[in-house]
């Protein structure tokens, strides 16, 4: 089971300017049609790319609806045993529905 923050936790954590890492996994095309300032590591690339991950701070993965982070965060726990790894629940559907309707996708 993966770990989960809402997206309610997300805004007070970007509002507190708590110290974590915010990753979207989505397509360079989706990020570049809205996004919530994460640093983009499509889904593809997220294994080659796991050393630019923090492994001692909170991590927040995201894409469009929650599936992809999932998968990424099971892979790279299984892989490389990250245990700081939180799923953006529902994604950025999600953040636009709550937090942002300014942002469309």
């Amino acid at each position: 089971m993966v770990k989960e923050v809402t997206v309610h936790e997300l805004k007070k954590m970007l509002d507190e300017n708590k110290d974590f890492q915010l990753i979207d996994v989505r397509e360079e095309f989706e990020y570049d049609t809205a996004n919530i300032g994460g640093e983009l590591i499509p889904l593809g690339n997220i294994m080659l790319e796991a050393d630019k991950i923090e492994k001692d701070k909170q991590v927040v993965i995201h894409c469009r609806s929650g599936a992809r982070s999932a998968a990424a965060i099971m892979q790279l726990e299984k892989e490389h045993g990250f245990t700081n790894l939180y799923n953006l629940k529902g994604g950025i559907l999600a953040w636009i529905a709550e937090i942002d309707n300014t942002l469309s996708l």
